[in-house]
């Protein structure tokens, strides 16, 4: 099966339901008319495609190589496929033009990465990683740095690492051991372990420039005490250029279930030569500049998976002849019909489509919200849209990594016993996706810091703005009968989540295991209301095409999806609502010594 991008799709959500054209005259967008931007979406189509797709089974089979000098070499293709990749201008795509970049907006650039997230994940990774590290040096770094480095990682000679994880700490950073000590010219010594470092070492780029967060001696403990680094690969010389060799090496790679394309290592810092980004103490919080990038980046990755293993789940379906339809044959000439006539197996397709085409527009939506955080003129709309990143970064990441693996998984069992070979696709789409519902941050971890950290921030401005944003929707098409399903059922999930918020607020403080043990089905409910408003927005986008006497089936076809999402999977909301409320007692009962 040949990989097909969603283009028509996103095309779809960006002019008709986002209409990103009313921004041309903000900087970001001045050059993303949509004509332009559909010969963006058509050329990485064929990227993601004819170059990509066919080496992700490559990458998968053969892996990366280990050698003894501490080098790693990437499967076979991948080296041309990046030059492919870099000659193309895509690492560049949303970048500053004052660094080299061609500075379009960054829902362009979440498009385009959902093509080649779907088309090769362990490719699209080393690309990936180097945008947040580019942007953790641009928000932070010093003008000297940012000269010497940005130019080349938006370039994509130069790729970008995270050194973040230890052997003995992940998302506990304040234990973190690796350490960094000041020569008195500017420059320190770091040394120190750290490990799961994806893109650590290859063979694809002239230079590697690590993140990396240590602690500087005397600093305070805890988190309170984390600096950031740039420690490169080679120590660029007086003209810019790769000079000599620093001391951090690659002392192995790891097993890994998937991803086998992509070079996990263990990095080593043997008195690496590095140079802070930002303050002392301070890296923390340029850490998370990266972390937010990333984690909107692995939200992508799960809807890319997904959608990668229901298309080829689709195809599957309608070749697989097995059994008879209950109505009667639909294939009278043959042995037995496809299986795509059977109920369970459109059940399982349309769960996949329904829920993948609304986190689709979720991505995109919210990285809109990104764009005008930054390009906006209007204080107002900067601070909503700030308020909508932190709020809802961490439900992107979880909520459509644990969807994007049940698609997966859903697309294993339509194959059958197929699906549990390596003969078909479908059983790497499912391995390479399972990490994404643990790097960045656990959806655990996500789940927490939304109902510990982003629902109370700014007296709560952010979910109450949200909340705000969806009455008034619900409101303004009251009467449309046309609608009404989508407004019934946006509007009852946002009255259970409102009361799955009030709840928190009344039963997370007096005990915050109570927060804990409802976090999870908290940031569930807050997913599934976040599709419904954008399958709300996409059926009025659909409904007017239809209205207006367009016979393109694309627009029939969106809202028959759109009210099986209502129908079907939003009723799970009542489900996750009704579990939270029991909060910790039922989850802590069971002494410890007792599991």
């Amino acid at each position: 099966m040949s990989y097909q991008a969603p283009v028509r799709d996103q095309l779809f959500i960006l002019r008709e339901v986002l209409d990103i054209d009313r921004y041309a005259s903000l900087p970001a967008f001045a050059d993303a008319a949509m004509d332009v931007v559909e010969q963006i979406l058509e050329e990485a189509s064929k990227l993601a495609s004819e170059v990509l797709a066919p080496l992700n089974v490559v990458g998968d089979k053969q892996g990366c190589v280990w050698r003894s000098d501490n080098t790693v070499t990437a499967p076979a293709g991948f080296k041309a496929a990046y030059d492919t990749f870099v000659a193309g201008g895509w690492p560049a795509l949303s970048a500053d033009p004052d660094y080299g970049g061609q500075g379009l907006p960054a829902v362009v650039s979440l498009a385009v990465s959902e093509m080649t997230s779907a088309a090769n994940m362990a490719f699209a990774m080393y690309p990936g990683l180097s945008h947040g590290a580019y942007a953790a040096i641009r928000n932070g770094g010093s003008q000297a740095q940012k000269d010497i480095y940005l130019p080349k990682m938006a370039a994509g000679t130069w790729t970008g690492t995270m050194n973040l994880t230890e052997p003995h700490c992940g998302t506990d950073l304040g234990l973190l051991r690796t350490k960094a000590v000041p020569q008195g010219d500017g420059t320190y010594r770091i040394s120190g372990q750290k490990i799961w470092i994806s893109a650590g070492e290859h063979d694809l780029s002239e230079n590697i420039i690590h993140l990396v967060l240590a602690r500087i001696e005397g600093a305070p403990a805890g988190v309170r005490g984390i600096s950031l680094f740039i420690v490169p690969k080679f120590i660029p010389d007086a003209h810019g250029q790769p000079g000599v060799r620093n001391g951090v090496k690659c002392l192995g790679l790891e097993e890994k279930m998937g991803i086998h394309g992509n070079a996990t290592c263990v990095m080593s810092h043997e008195d690496s030569v590095g140079w802070l980004v930002g303050e002392e103490n301070q890296g923390l919080r340029l850490m998370f500049v990266m972390m937010n990038e990333a984690r909107i980046g692995v939200g992508v990755q799960g809807l890319a998976q997904g959608h990668a293993a229901y298309q080829a789940a689709v195809e599957f379906a309608r070749e697989r002849l097995q059994g008879r339809s209950l109505t009667g044959p639909k294939n009278p000439e043959g042995p037995a019909d496809p299986i795509l006539v059977h109920p369970d197996v459109r059940r399982m397709l349309m769960d996949s489509r329904a829920v993948l085409e609304g986190g689709r527009a979720f991505i995109l939506w919210t990285g809109l919200q990104g764009d005008l955080m930054h390009a906006s003129p209007d204080e107002a709309v900067r601070t909503k849209a700030a308020d909508y990143m932190a709020l809802l970064t961490p439900v992107v990441k979880a909520f459509l990594t644990d969807r994007g693996f049940k698609a997966c998984s859903d697309a294993v069992q339509v194959h059958g016993g197929s699906g549990f070979t390596e003969h078909f696709p479908v059983s790497q789409y499912l391995r390479d996706c399972r990490i994404s519902m643990i790097y960045e941050g656990t959806n655990g971890v996500q789940a927490l810091d939304l109902v510990g950290r982003k629902l109370a921030a700014d007296g709560g401005r952010g979910v109450m703005t949200f909340f705000a944003e969806v009455d008034a929707f619900v409101a303004a098409h009251q009467g449309d009968e046309t609608l009404a399903v989508f407004t019934a059922g946006l509007g009852s999930a946002k009255a259970q989540l409102q009361d799955a918020t009030l709840w928190l607020m009344q039963n997370g403080l007096a005990n915050p295991d109570n927060a804990g043990a409802a976090s999870s089905d908290y940031l569930q409910l807050f997913g599934l209301t976040a599709l419904a408003y954008m399958w709300a927005m996409m059926a009025k986008a659909a409904q007017a095409k239809v209205a207006a006497g367009d016979v393109d089936p694309f627009y029939a076809n969106k809202l028959i999806v759109g009210r099986y999402y209502v129908e079907r999977i939003l009723p799970e909301a009542a489900s996750h609502l009704a579990k939270l409320k029991t909060g910790a007692a039922p989850v802590m009962a069971l002494a410890a010594d007792a599991f």
